[in-house]
């Protein structure tokens, strides 16, 4: 990091810190008490700050990761600044913590651009800064840095984890996934994204010298066509029943394998992968969650994804690969006929965006989810497009576990797509300064609206005194 930019970062998060230090406090005077899933977290965290650490919360479904990490940073800091009562361990004092954490994720999120990036020489240090600065600004990960939510823990552990990764050290990779495990178990699919990387690795290098035996320097990977995908898949199939290959690959991933293994182990002991109340948390075959995931980061990263030069070349596909297109539209008409479900959280919690935005659009009509296919195949199509850069086992390998993160879910719920977006996105090239700045100047103009929303519009139920509020 040269000199500038390494002063133009420390700015960038010192000024991003403050004005987030303002945002809390303005949220910590209007919310004082535990707010919507805090009810559970924090009196679960106070219970493990005095010392009860086999009281649970049966309501709770993840590990208790974010409150033992809480506990540990709380309590040597009450004992060195002499705090005692009520200040240690309060509600304020628990969310600071997500606070800590933004700052170690906009951290994070520059160094994984550094890495990811660093060999393209035409990015400046002042837009990979741009860059992180808008990825940390993202609304549905930065809403949850003023409330004591595991999102912004469980981010980070992930980022950190996936850093590690990137840089050879797998065996403190894999310690960090299991941080973020213990956050939340659905992140045992990043442990797998990062042993996939590496895998990704290794099927690459010798694709390139499989293809220099046969002087065939160059396969249309950007095109996609059919006969390519078969030949890598036949590639792909012959390199991992090689068991040469398959002891190399052992041998670089075993932390992770290792990790895997005891996630596999804790959902036999447990029963299952939900801790506590599995009745509102089931596991099912829920593919319109990869539509909808699509959708959302169309919507967040429409400098990307959602420009005329896209839409042409989109067009363009279409016209010239009609039967293909045709056998994916059928297939998703079919998904989302037999496999839509909607959750009782959906329908019945007004306070999140989720509950307007499947009342607005999708309770229109019964037709409206079967209209929005063609939305949905261009979303996908250019979300593809924007990967082009990458290898085509790595886009395989992300695309298994954006497959495992999302559709096992019933619960429309953002909060669920804040990883795999941020690994997108971080992968995929930079825009120019231009639209880089649009990108910032949106998630600016959405985060405003959110808090603005959520401190000023309150409203209350018929059957209650609380006071409720709009949030992700």
């Amino acid at each position: 990091m040269e000199r500038a930019e390494a002063y133009g970062f420390s700015g960038a998060m010192s000024g991003a810190f403050l004005l987030s230090c303002l945002l809390f406090a303005a949220v910590s005077r209007r919310q004082r008490g535990p707010y919507m899933d805090e009810v559970f977290h924090v009196p679960q965290a106070q219970a493990y700050c005095h010392g009860r650490f086999l009281q649970w919360d049966p309501m709770i479904t993840t590990l208790p990761g974010l409150y033992l990490l809480s506990v540990g940073v709380v309590k040597p800091a009450a004992w060195l600044l002499g705090w005692t009562g009520s200040v240690v361990c309060s509600v304020g004092m628990l969310r600071f913590i997500n606070l800590l954490f933004s700052a170690g994720n906009f951290y994070l999120l520059y160094l994984l651009l550094f890495k990811i990036h660093q060999k393209n020489k035409a990015v400046s240090g002042f837009q990979r800064i741009l860059s992180a600065l808008t990825l940390a600004a993202f609304p549905t990960l930065y809403f949850f840095t003023f409330l004591y939510y595991t999102d912004p823990g469980s981010v980070f552990f992930t980022l950190f984890s996936y850093l590690m990764c990137l840089y050879g050290n797998h065996k403190t990779s894999a310690l960090l996934g299991f941080c973020g495990f213990m956050f939340r178990q659905t992140n045992i699919v990043w442990t797998v994204f990062c042993a996939g990387n590496v895998v990704a690795e290794k099927l690459n290098e010798a694709w390139k010298i499989e293809l220099q035996k046969k002087k065939d320097e160059k396969i249309s990977f950007r095109k996609r066509s059919f006969s390519d995908l078969t030949r890598v898949l036949q590639f792909l199939v012959e390199y991992l029943l090689s068991p040469k290959n398959l002891v190399t690959l052992i041998a670089l991933t075993w932390p992770y394998i290792i990790l895997v293994s005891l996630f596999f182990v804790f959902v036999f002991v447990n029963g299952g992968i939900v801790v506590g109340d599995r009745s509102s948390h089931e596991a099912c075959l829920h593919f319109p969650q990869l539509f909808y995931f699509l959708s959302f980061t169309v919507f967040f990263s429409f400098p990307h994804l959602l420009t005329p030069t896209k839409m042409r070349k989109f067009l363009l596909s279409l016209k010239k690969h009609p039967v293909q297109y045709s056998l994916v539209t059928v297939i998703s008409l079919f998904l989302i006929w037999k496999f839509t479900y909607v959750h009782k959280y959906l329908l019945a919690d007004n306070r999140h965006y989720t509950f307007y935005v499947w009342r607005k659009v999708f309770q229109r009509h019964e037709l409206v989810k079967y209209l929005l296919v063609p939305f949905y195949l261009f979303a996908g199509w250019s979300f593809a497009d924007t990967l082009k850069s990458k290898s085509i086992f790595w886009i395989l390998m992300y695309f298994v576990c954006l497959l495992a993160v999302t559709v096992p879910q019933k619960l429309l719920e953002f909060r669920y797509f804040i990883l795999p977006f941020l690994i997108y996105r971080l992968n995929i090239p930079f825009l120019s300064l231009y639209r880089q700045l649009l990108e910032l100047a949106f998630y600016i103009l959405v985060n405003a609206v959110t808090f603005y929303l959520f401190l000023n519009r309150t409203f209350q139920w018929e059957n209650s005194d609380e006071v409720q509020r709009f949030m992700w």
